[in-house]
């Protein structure tokens, strides 16, 4: 009865998974190089390079933080932080509007 006890109580993640996302971010590391390599300009490159960005630190996040198999912890360490600089953002690119409006209203209008 006890052993039954230590073994729902720790739970072993298989290697292969470890194996595989290893892989993946092998993969994902090799396209973000051939971005380089093909000399990819502009609003392409840097799309690429943020999109194999964010999809390695998902890998990362996910399963060698074990984040993947915790729910709670994952709406906890994505979600809020997420949104409140998503918050912040959109309050900055509305003081930039605001700043911009009355710089170019009493320097080039008002003046």
């Amino acid at each position: 009865m006890e052993e039954t006890k230590k073994q729902e109580q720790t739970t072993t993640h298989k290697i292969g998974i470890y194996l595989w996302i290893w892989g993946l971010l092998f993969v994902l590391s090799f396209f973000s190089y051939m971005v380089d390599w093909f000399q990819f300009q502009g609003l392409l490159r840097w799309t690429l390079i943020l999109i194999f960005m964010f999809l390695k630190a998902g890998l990362i996040m996910a399963f060698f933080m074990h984040l993947f198999w915790e729910r709670y912890a994952l709406v906890n360490v994505l979600l809020w932080p997420m949104t409140a600089i998503a918050c912040f953002i959109f309050l900055m690119v509305a003081e930039f509007q605001y700043t911009l409006f009355t710089r170019l209203f009493y320097f080039f209008i008002g003046g």
